[in-house]
């Protein structure tokens, strides 16, 4: 009679196992995951800050304004761009326009999907990019990676 109970409650532990098995989570069921892509929590004052650095600068490209640009960018960023390519990113027509999407990191360095829209012609391009923005220091925050 116990081998009867034994082989009767084999395929009952099996099943058990097999249902906890699938609904208990394994780590990386839900696809990568990077710390910078965290959405920003409601009391960061500095995601504000980063904000309103990355609306001043594109405003500056919208409107050809080199010099505030260049004002904006942190050290790396204008290091590792040449002169003649951020000259390049400010000429332009005055048919420019910018949208900013929600930023998404952490505290001292966010991400912002824009869209930079112009005209050539009569026709309307769009593309598609990202500005980081980073504290530098004493809530002062520079544009570090350019659209």
């Amino acid at each position: 009679m116990s081998k009867r109970l034994g082989r009767a409650c084999g395929p009952v532990k099996f099943r058990w196992a097999a249902i906890l098995l699938l609904l208990v989570p394994r780590p990386g069921w839900g696809g990568p995951q990077r710390h910078s892509d965290k959405p920003v929590p409601l009391n960061d004052s500095g995601y504000v800050l980063a904000l309103g650095t990355a609306n001043r600068f594109l405003h500056a490209w919208q409107t050809g304004d080199l010099e505030t640009g260049m004002v904006l960018l942190s050290d790396y960023a204008r290091r590792s761009n040449n002169a003649g390519a951020l000259e390049e990113l400010f000429s332009g027509g005055s048919d420019r326009a910018y949208e900013i999407n929600r930023g998404k990191g952490h505290r001292g360095r966010y991400r912002f999907p824009v869209v930079l829209v112009t005209t050539t012609g009569s026709r309307l391009h769009r593309s598609f990019s990202e500005i980081i923005v980073v504290d530098t220091g004493k809530n002062d925050w520079a544009v570090d990676k350019l659209p």
